[in-house]
């Protein structure tokens, strides 16, 4: 019989002290400290744990590389994230705000490839409110879709054992609880303990699993960080909820790239994967409006055309606004600084509002030239036409630098439409077509940008 102790752990990093603290000395929260009983064992007793084996060291050019192949999704948007499919006992964590879709893109996960055997492990809904979910996102009954409602993990793990599913889902990591602590569900121990066990029996059945996870008020995936370092693969599903699109983006993936991007639109009938998505963030217009510009983008190896939108106006109380929506404001900031230094705009006195349209957050430094080319056609109010785009990261002192994969959006813009796109001279174009035939506008500074485009 092991001994109990109590102990006091951080909500927020899981760090923990033998008495309680006011502040966590690891990650600075408040009051973030609940007393927990941990369960401690003797020191043999966890000999027997699936994951415990004896090996011996291997050289690394005796080892077999991985023959299992991937599990291909109905799915394409799915399958770009991971990485080409799911890789049998891999443990996916799926993470977003509460009534994003994450639950429902899982349930469309298990009805839309009959071709697995899926068991759907519901911790926070019952099997009517499941059922009725499911007939609203496909009346289709398969016989492969198992529901158990449960949330201890050692009926989970004996309920995985007799049904032997393709596929493993479980809604949420939070509600579960191992009986091997009395702590209670939620808690940084047992969240921990949970997964540990679920990893041991998804790797030991080659079962890719797939972990719901709630997210804190910072916006980060709740429980301790050592989750996110259990886990194969980390997916953040992200979006307004007063938009229609919804955005899964590959936070780590041992097993693919961690650019890449999947694009969902939010309908009656569920999540629908966006194969285009360079149409639907580009608004058709057919009036000339300032403010507007269109940079090419990349995610992964993904090429996106986005629409950014700028407005600048007369501060009205003294102290000018920086506002930016899907944008990191300090490099709007930045941005701002270098136009008024090296370009000689008075933007210091003046609002100055920048948003990226779909509710899409974009991060490729490729997209600093579309930003301040809006911001310069809303300050002179002087429109771009819409069949100009733009691909360059723009430097301190006002040159605009190569960015990666100039031909995959070079071709991007063609392919769309587009007659002309602004890049660094600098950028490599020995792998571009040298047929095409969209116009080339190759410049140094930012500087020849505008003189061309407002002379």
């Amino acid at each position: 019989m092991g001994k109990k102790k109590t102990t006091f752990v951080c909500q927020n990093c899981g760090n923990q002290s033998a008495k309680w603290l006011g502040k966590c000395p690891q990650c600075s929260a408040w009051n973030s400290f609940v007393e927990e009983i941990v369960s401690i064992s003797s020191s043999n007793a966890h000999s027997d744990h699936p994951l415990r084996t004896t090996k011996k060291a291997k050289i690394l050019s005796e080892v077999q590389p991985l023959t299992q192949k991937r599990l291909i999704f109905n799915d394409p948007e799915l399958n770009r994230v991971l990485g080409g499919g799911a890789i049998p006992g891999s443990l996916i964590l799926f993470g977003g705000e509460p009534g994003i879709g994450k639950s429902t893109l899982m349930l469309q996960l298990a009805i839309s490839n009959p071709q697995f055997k899926v068991l759907y492990v519901s911790g926070e809904e019952s099997d009517e409110q499941i059922k009725t979910r499911a007939d609203r996102i496909n009346n289709i009954t398969s016989e492969n879709i198992f529901i158990l409602t449960e949330t201890d993990t050692t009926i989970i793990r004996k309920t995985a054992e007799n049904i032997n599913p393709d596929i493993l889902i479980i809604d949420s990591i939070q509600t579960l609880h191992s009986d091997k602590l009395d702590s209670a569900p939620g808690t940084v121990s047992q969240i921990r303990e949970c997964t540990f066990e679920i990893l041991a029996f998804s790797k030991s059945l080659s079962l890719p699993t797939f972990i719901i996870g709630h997210i804190n008020k910072e916006g980060s995936l709740a429980g301790p960080k050592v989750l996110e370092h259990m886990v194969d693969t980390v997916l953040q599903f992200e979006g307004d909820r007063n938009h229609f699109y919804r955005i899964v983006r590959s936070i780590k993936n041992r097993f693919g790239s961690t650019n890449e991007l999947g694009i969902y639109e939010m309908l009656e009938s569920g999540l629908q994967p966006v194969i285009d998505p360079s149409k639907i963030l580009i608004s058709a217009r057919e009036e000339h409006l300032s403010g507007i510009a269109i940079t090419a983008n990349l995610e992964g190896v993904r090429p996106l055309m986005i629409e950014t939108q700028a407005l600048v106006s007369r501060a009205a109380y003294g102290t000018p606004q920086r506002s930016a929506t899907g944008f990191d404001a300090r490099r709007m900031n930045m941005l701002l600084a270098v136009l008024e230094k090296k370009c000689g705009f008075k933007v210091g006195l003046e609002d100055v509002f920048l948003n990226i349209t779909g509710g899409i957050k974009i991060e490729d430094p490729a997209s600093d030239l579309a930003v301040l080319a809006a911001i310069v056609s809303s300050r002179e109010d002087i429109s771009i036409s819409s069949k100009v785009c733009f691909a360059g990261e723009v430097g301190l002192s006002g040159e605009i630098r190569p960015v990666q994969k100039i031909s995959a959006r070079i071709t991007e813009a063609e392919k769309l439409g587009f007659e002309k796109i602004y890049v660094s001279h600098y950028n490599d174009f020995s792998a571009l077509n040298s047929a095409h035939s969209i116009a080339l506008f190759k410049a140094k500074k930012i500087e020849e940008v505008f003189r061309d485009l407002f002379a």
